[in-house]
């Protein structure tokens, strides 16, 4: 719903994941940005850090529902096949241009 998305558990959380150094989000992509693994990062973290996991499962979502999404496909190679972060906005901003759906689901 719109109203979930909106409210606190929805963009509330997104903003605290990402701005707040108690994020432990946060805290392992910083890592994995310096040049950490995942397991490295999530072991310094040393909690358990949900986008590792919801990255994964994010692709796989896309890929049964054929959605493109290229920035989640960069993440899980950073996080899982051990690619350079610094390689992964490379290609993706080297990526040609497409056209993307602006319209949301769930507007009428």
């Amino acid at each position: 719903k719109p109203q979930t998305f909106s409210g606190l558990s929805g963009i509330g959380d997104l903003i605290v994941t990402c701005e707040s150094m108690h994020s432990r989000n946060r805290r392992a992509g910083i890592l994995i940005g310096k040049g950490y693994t995942a397991d490295e990062a999530m072991k310094e973290v040393q909690m358990v850090v949900e986008g590792v996991y919801s990255a994964r499962a994010a692709l796989k979502l896309a890929k049964k529902y054929d959605v493109s999404m290229p920035i989640v496909e960069q993440v899980n190679h950073i996080l899982f096949d051990n690619k350079k972060a610094a390689d992964a906005v490379m290609e993706l901003m080297l990526r040609d241009k497409t056209i993307e759906n602006s319209e949301l689901p769930w507007e009428e």
